[in-house]
């Protein structure tokens, strides 16, 4: 019985084209958009390949020994035009140093500045992690310049021409045997999420159309029981989900490359811990899905309240916008939303190399949350079929 009414679910989720363009073509399309359009957030910044210009305004030494420095790590300047300032407003150049009369004097002196000698002016529209870069690498150089000073009035070995304190410090991300983090990397298991939780619209659908049109009364009549009824709607939506999850990530792997973002990369990761994290995100979704279609009562309610639903705990969850630009406040909401811990159950996995028991704070809420919706669906399908 159960093998029948599954197949009969197949074969309506088979005709019904919108549903399941829904379900595959639109997360392919967020998952290439988001990660083209987001491809430089995880990178470094790159300040050196800014166009600049330097208003020397300081032609003592130890101005141009600072100009010379910066010069060397961010190329040369272009010439000053006459009209920087409006080249500025329209972007064509991306940021002007104004060196200050008295800069030599104060970097000369052994002690900090009191008050502004180097002016960082940029075009409106820098990136603000651009911008802080600049300003502590301005910092940066005004300062060895002091230490050299310095230090030339002591009897200590003069530093090397190339010397420099950038030398002390190297950073990298550290992601264990995982992959460095990129924008596929967090957008590939992002919209996978997203795609998994819709669902709750192609349930609804149908859910609605069998109760409108007595399907699920004749079955009631026949003595099929409901748990086999919700079971019959729920297993072919969570194989549905598993083939999501392979077509996106075979998505990242093959075709963003192609596109010209980066590759997703699998290698390393425990394949046991993905296959839970993805089963576990499946029964949540399906389970939410489940809830809104055994509460629904028409179409126009199926398609409304459930991608509204999908979209809010997107936007809230990171999927949208990660966690990691959201003020505090926000970064506490979203760890209420399902989609956040299904998000941060793939990340373990894809990102940081985690195993089946790093996943498991994540998976652990996934589980109680679908259990609690399986149960909530049971009742309200028994309610509304009496």
């Amino acid at each position: 019985m159960l093998l029948a009414l599954i197949r009969k679910e197949l074969l309506a989720l088979g005709r019904d084209i919108h549903g399941m363009g829904a379900l595959f073509i639109m997360p392919v399309i967020f998952i290439v958009v988001m990660s083209l359009a987001l491809k430089n957030v995880y990178d470094a910044p790159r300040p050196a390949s800014l166009t600049y210009a330097v208003d020397a305004r300081d032609t003592g030494e130890q101005a141009k020994a600072y100009a010379t420095t910066w010069a060397r790590s961010h190329g040369a300047p272009v010439p000053l035009p006459a009209d920087w300032q409006e080249r500025l407003r329209a972007g064509s150049l991306k940021y002007v140093l104004v060196l200050e009369a008295g800069l030599s004097d104060e970097l000369a002196l052994p002690s900090f500045p009191t008050s502004s000698r180097v002016r960082l002016l940029t075009e409106p529209g820098l990136d603000g992690n651009l911008f802080n870069t600049l300003k502590a690498e301005l910092a940066g150089a005004a300062g060895e310049l002091k230490a050299r000073a310095a230090l030339s009035e002591t009897d200590a070995t003069p530093p090397k021409a190339g010397a420099s304190m950038a030398d002390l410090v190297t950073a990298e991300r550290h992601a264990g045997s995982g992959p460095r983090p990129t924008a596929v990397q967090h957008n590939v298991p992002a919209w996978l999420v997203f795609g998994m939780f819709f669902v709750i619209a192609s349930v609804g659908g149908l859910f609605v159309q069998e109760r409108q049109g007595g399907t699920l009364a004749r079955l009631r009549s026949l003595g099929v029981p409901r748990s086999t009824l919700l079971a019959s709607k729920a297993l072919p939506y969570i194989g549905v989900n598993l083939v999501q999850a392979a077509l996106m990530l075979a998505v990242g792997v093959w075709a963003m490359p192609l596109l010209g973002g980066d590759a997703l990369s699998l290698r390393g990761i425990h394949w046991g811990a993905l296959l839970v994290a993805v089963g576990a995100v499946s029964l949540a979704a399906v389970g939410l899905a489940l809830v809104l279609a055994c509460a629904v009562r028409s179409h126009a309610q199926a398609f409304a309240v459930g991608p509204i639903l999908n979209v809010l705990m997107a936007a809230v969850g990171g999927i949208m916008v990660p966690t990691f630009v959201m003020p505090a406040v926000m970064q506490k909401l979203a760890a209420w939303s399902p989609m956040n811990w299904a998000l941060e159950a793939l990340l373990t996995v894809l990102l940081r190399g985690g195993d089946v028991a790093a996943t498991l704070p994540h998976v652990g809420r996934l589980v109680a949350f679908a259990a609690l919706m399986w149960l909530l669906a049971v009742v309200l399908f028994r309610k509304s079929s009496r």
